[in-house]
């Protein structure tokens, strides 16, 4: 999927170097930034809307011990 983006002439810029630095494109390292970038995206965005289902109280939450005796390893 061909997508496009603006970015600040700094950012370019940088990526300019860098790529030219390495002899890799600019595309694969923008593709790198959003593969790993993502994954700090959704961890971000989706503990946030996890956090206000539970402060709505529509996400349970359980204790220390409820897990531990839940697993067998509560003493």
């Amino acid at each position: 999927m061909a997508t496009s983006i603006r970015l600040d002439p700094e950012i370019e810029q940088r990526l300019d170097h860098l790529a030219a630095q390495t002899g890799r494109t600019k595309a694969y390292y923008l593709r790198e930034l959003i593969a790993n970038g993502l994954k700090d995206l959704e961890d971000h965005y989706l503990a946030a809307a996890t956090m206000e289902r539970i402060r709505k109280g529509e996400e349970r939450v359980f204790t220390l011990e409820e897990v531990e005796r839940n697993l067998g390893l509560a003493d």
